[in-house]
């Protein structure tokens, strides 16, 4: 089995894969049945079933009854109007492993992980002091014609309270529901199928109730990093780990880092992504043959990753940095992100500040072609770290953590920045 993996978390609301690098896609292969019929759909929905049963990580499914859950969905699959409400089927069966990785995505969906594509009304969604709230508009799309603005709370969802709304759609994973899966129902309040509308109810600053009807459509991610500073403190954001990001990265560092006393490295946003380019950039802050950990399928077999820094050959100005090092990290940080996030703060390379992560660290060994030209990623590998501890559903807990408020956004604070340039200053 090869070495190269890929653990990455897709934003709308960040999902969560894992494969190889240049992984098997369902577009290479011609679809073989149509949805259109009953028996069509039934092949998809069998298929995709029996490829999670056959290859899942874990044989007893998280504890759930997988032979159940078959019987329970498979009649709603063959009565599907439609592509969409079948592979919205699917997802619902898929849901109840409480698994973020294991996901399946329609021949419409044109998935790709490096530019990840996804259905969106324009707004980025995120609980804040208990509820709903605005974090960021999309410039240029309908809803930045709006008045609703970073800050706002989301009152209602198509005439719906959004506290009913939520805990209708949180009822669908049962009684006990973990932080990841409720961070991600809330970021995804407004999904849909993309052409259609949703209604939407906010409540602005001074505590006046708007709304208006907002477009689904079709929008894409393009995933790099960014560098910057503020006085001595270089501020480092890598929003996914690929080849091209690593290396580009690393050319940069010289430059930026030339008179910086102290480094901020942003990995709130990182969904995770290529372990060898993970690997490269922990080797840039860690010492060589660091153990960041071990993957192992059902079967037992396994293997490990580590620090080398001689594979960033291609850039040999670039010296491991001992610089002080301070990461942020938020929900959203998640998958490869986790893992570097996670040999830092054991190795005491770096301190961690922000939230807590999102505790999705599985893995998947190439992705499962649909005879539709569907696509299925299966989780087939768990992941602990070189001391032995599960990060899946537990994630990272930060050094210090800080709690974001509404004040903050409209403000314009980043109050996880601040008190780690505080902390750098020795404040």
């Amino acid at each position: 089995m090869g070495r190269r993996f890929i653990i990455l978390v897709i934003l709308s609301l960040l999902l969560i894969c894992v494969a190889p690098l240049t992984p098997h896609s369902a577009a290479d292969d011609p679809p073989v049945v149509s949805t259109a019929t009953p028996e069509g759909r039934l092949a998809v929905f069998d298929d995709v079933w029996e490829t999670i049963q056959q290859r899942y990580y874990d044989p007893t499914h998280n504890g759930i009854d997988w032979q159940a859950k078959r019987n329970a969905f498979r009649p709603a699959a063959a009565k599907a109007n439609n592509a969409y409400e079948l592979y919205d089927v699917m997802r619902q069966m898929i849901a109840s492993l409480k698994d973020a990785h294991t996901r399946v995505y329609s021949p419409d969906e044109k998935f790709d992980w490096w530019n990840p594509r996804y259905v969106t009304v324009g707004l980025t969604i995120r609980e804040i002091e208990g509820t709903a709230v605005v974090v960021q508009v999309e410039s240029g799309s309908a809803a930045a014609r709006t008045d609703i603005r970073p800050g706002d709370a989301i009152a209602s969802v198509d005439g719906v309270p959004v506290a009913e709304f939520i805990s209708t759609r949180l009822a669908n994973f049962g009684s006990q529901v973990d932080s990841p899966r409720r961070y991600r129902t809330i970021a995804s309040i407004f999904d849909g199928q993309p052409g259609t509308s949703v209604k939407i109810g906010w409540t602005t600053r001074d505590g006046r109730s708007k709304s208006a009807t907002l477009p689904r459509y079709w929008t894409q991610r393009h995933l790099g990093f960014s560098t910057q500073r503020k006085d001595k403190v270089a501020i480092l954001r890598i929003d996914a780990f690929t080849q091209s990001v690593a290396l580009e990265f690393s050319k940069s560092l010289p430059d930026v880092l030339d008179g910086a006393h102290s480094i901020v490295l942003d990995l709130r946003y990182n969904g995770g992504g290529d372990a060898e380019a993970m690997a490269d950039v922990a080797s840039l802050f860690l010492d060589d043959g660091i153990n960041l950990g071990k993957f192992a399928d059902r079967s037992g077999a396994s293997f490990e990753l580590e620090t080398y820094s001689k594979r960033l050959w291609r850039v040999p100005q670039v010296a491991r940095i001992k610089l002080p090092l301070v990461v942020l990290t938020s929900e959203s940080t998640s998958s490869a992100a986790e893992i570097m996030v996670a040999a830092l703060q054991m190795k005491g390379r770096a301190r961690v500040i922000g939230a807590g992560t999102c505790g999705c660290v599985l893995a998947i060994r190439n992705r499962h072609p649909l005879p539709d030209g569907g696509i299925l990623d299966v989780s087939e590998f768990d992941y602990r770290t070189a001391a032995g501890l599960r990060l899946e559903g537990v994630g990272i807990k930060p050094d210090k953590t800080i709690t974001l408020r509404r004040s903050d956004i409209y403000s314009r604070r980043d109050p996880a920045l601040e008190i780690a340039k505080h902390v750098l200053n020795g404040r």
